[in-house]
């Protein structure tokens, strides 16, 4: 082959590598900005065996990526305040971030790495990642539910997911119990999760 002819050859691949690899690096470009007035990131967990306690974090920040329209390629890390608990109960608040439970001065960030986020069929997913708390990281699963993608009424484009599913609160250090005296644990021991998302594409 003459030189000319595979000059240009190696400049054709050369191209192409570089267009796969430009490709590479737009993928999962297309950033979404959770909306906070629309979303919350909520637990429930069993009382005195009869009934439940919920409540929520309230300061979360989020870096959610994707390009698909049904958001199957997404990437996202989602990081909580710990100290933003709230149960709507002071005093029980103030215990859940001391050392008994989250100890938040020495871990003050709970943070999920999404690495999966799986269609199974219709509006149903299901999304595995690494979930850190008290300084413990475990790889879950949760169930979820993509609500789709639309345009809102002031311009934006908005998608909706809803994430649940339940954790084991001991794989994470945090123990803290007492005996009821008609036997059973007072603070059940598998903590829901409930989370409703509304993201604006940004």
């Amino acid at each position: 082959m003459p030189t000319k002819m595979k000059e240009k050859m190696k400049l054709i691949a050369s191209i192409v590598i570089a267009m796969f690899i430009t490709q590479g690096l737009v993928g999962q470009s297309t950033s979404w900005n959770v909306d906070p007035s629309h979303s919350s990131i909520g637990f429930s967990v069993d009382h005195l065996v009869i009934s439940e306690t919920v409540g929520e974090f309230n300061q979360y920040e989020m870096d959610i990526r994707s390009d698909d329209s049904n958001f199957t390629d997404a990437s996202f890390e989602i990081i909580i305040k710990a100290e933003s608990i709230d149960t709507k109960d002071a005093d029980r608040d103030k215990h859940l971030r001391s050392a008994d439970f989250f100890d938040v001065e020495q871990f003050p960030e709970i943070t999920f790495v999404g690495k999966r986020f799986k269609k199974v069929e219709g509006k149903s997913y299901k999304v595995t990642g690494d979930l850190t708390i008290h300084g413990i990281t475990k790889s879950v699963e949760f169930d979820a539910e993509f609500g789709g993608i639309v345009n809102d009424p002031w311009g934006g484009v908005r998608a909706g997911l809803k994430l649940w599913g339940e954790i084991d609160r001991y794989d994470f250090g945090l123990k803290y119990n007492s005996v009821l005296e008609a036997g059973g644990l007072a603070i059940g021991q598998e903590v829901r999760i409930a989370c409703r998302l509304e993201l604006i594409k940004g």
